[in-house]
């Protein structure tokens, strides 16, 4: 557990091709269901300070308490993912704490110098931030607002990977 933040709850894999890797964590290592949005519907989306129109297929499932998320960019806007990416590089991206206290987060992490990567937000009560803390692949922070609608769709997606059977490995998610 980071004394910082508390537990780990995601780990966020960036992919060149995300069916393929839903396929892989389905059958080769048995993890799911997915929940798998062809369009993320992230809003205020900002890079380095800057607005970017990055745009993002995500998938989502749990193996028990830890969270899998799989992000494919689908554009050529600026983000942490495409840096990723140019660079060579492809899984483990980031780590990713919970918060219901985003405000009082984000502040501990300015007092502890870190710098904002990238942001944005998805619904109501939903902001995330990665910072710029990778010494090494894989280790970007994300801070996950998860009050409201949000926490609510990481629970269900919990409790639907503590019942799966190996049946509809992939639940597409429809968003306005």
């Amino acid at each position: 557990m980071s004394r910082i933040f508390g537990p780990i709850r995601q780990n966020g894999y960036v992919v060149h091709d995300i069916e393929a890797a839903m396929i892989h964590w389905t059958s080769v290592l048995g993890v799911g269901p997915f929940f798998y949005v062809d369009r993320a519907p992230i809003e205020d989306f900002h890079y380095m300070g800057e607005p970017s129109d990055c745009a993002c297929s995500i998938a989502l499932a749990n193996s028990g308490a830890l969270q899998i998320e799989l992000i494919q960019q689908r554009n050529d806007g600026p983000s942490m993912y495409k840096d990723f990416l140019e660079a060579g590089r492809e899984g483990l991206q980031h780590v990713a704490y919970w918060t219901e206290s985003m405000d009082d987060d984000l502040a501990r992490a300015e007092q502890l110098g870190y710098r904002v990567g990238q942001s944005g937000t998805v619904g109501e009560n939903g902001r995330f931030v990665y910072y710029t803390t990778e010494g090494h692949p894989g280790t970007v922070v994300e801070l996950s607002e998860v009050s409201g609608r949000k926490g609510e769709l990481f629970k269900a997606i919990r409790e639907a990977g503590l019942a799966w059977d190996g049946s509809n490995p992939i639940v597409r998610v429809d968003t306005p």
